[in-house]
């Protein structure tokens, strides 16, 4: 990069598997982490997304493998780590990011939908919490990441009920995850972001009369996130700075989680 950057930070000689790095979210944590050193194994069901943010990362000198995978298949994720282990034969950091969303109210949802959200939030990542853990553990060292919701931790409404549900599982797998393997070097976060925008979403939000307003009312900072909100917090999380942060859950969310429902944004009133 060509610029100082402090040692705590430097991934330079790791290599870091990410999910969903072909758009969003998933992209800016791939190249948040190319920035700062690591080498990459990129996976998304999106090739020519994927094929982009892979560019990028050997813009920036880096190595990275993309790998068009369905990250909600066991069979492929565990084919996933098998192709890390032949390209790279070790891995640093794993940021877990795609969840799936199907909107069903509580006294609608089928079983069926129900189980489907909570294996696409949820077990898909805890397939490859277990894949990373096991070479994280033998290694003696490793830095994981998962990708939850504020609605993990309030409720969203609006038939969010098994996403938020499955969510809230992620931040549990993770604090189970930091005690079970904390004493052997395997640090495991969770990331819980507010409403971040990507080209599907503003048009959902655009179709939606008063969506925006009402998503903007819960943010203090008085706008939504954007991908590359998650960089710093990513950067952070995976590297040596955060070496005694473990089962931890980092809000990105503008001040989301920390306003409760009776408060006024700002000084102006309601």
């Amino acid at each position: 990069m060509g610029t100082m950057f402090h040692p705590l930070f430097d991934l330079t000689g790791r290599v870091a598997l990410v999910t969903g790095a072909g758009q969003n979210m998933g992209r800016a944590s791939a190249v948040a982490l190319a920035e700062i050193g690591a080498d990459l194994l990129i996976a998304d069901i999106n090739e020519q997304g994927l094929q982009e943010t892979a560019a990028i990362i050997r813009s920036l000198g880096r190595r990275a493998v993309p790998l068009v995978c369905d990250v909600w298949d066991e069979e492929q994720i565990r084919a996933m780590y098998g192709q890390l282990d032949r390209e790279f034969g070790r891995i640093d950091v794993a940021v877990n990011i795609p969840g799936g969303n199907k909107l069903g109210h509580p006294e609608e949802i089928s079983v069926e939908q129900f189980t489907e959200v909570i294996h696409a939030t949820l077990v898909s990542k805890f397939i490859s919490c277990q894949e990373a853990g096991r070479r994280m553990l033998a290694q003696g060292k490793g830095s994981i990441i998962n990708m939850s919701s504020i609605g993990a931790v309030r409720t969203l409404g609006r038939g969010n009920f098994a996403y938020s549900i499955g969510q809230a599982g992620v931040i549990q797998m993770t604090r189970e995850l930091s005690t079970e393997w904390g004493d052997r070097g395997v640090r495991v976060n969770a990331m819980a972001p507010a409403q971040i925008t990507n080209p599907g979403f503003e048009i959902r939000m655009d179709n939606t009369p008063g969506l925006r307003e009402r998503f903007l009312r819960g943010i203090p900072m008085g706008r939504m996130g954007t991908p590359d909100d998650i960089k710093g917090v990513v950067m952070f999380l995976a590297s040596d700075a955060a070496g005694f942060v473990t089962g931890s859950v980092i809000a990105f969310d503008g001040g989301n989680l920390a306003m409760g429902a009776n408060a006024t944004i700002g000084r102006k009133e309601a």
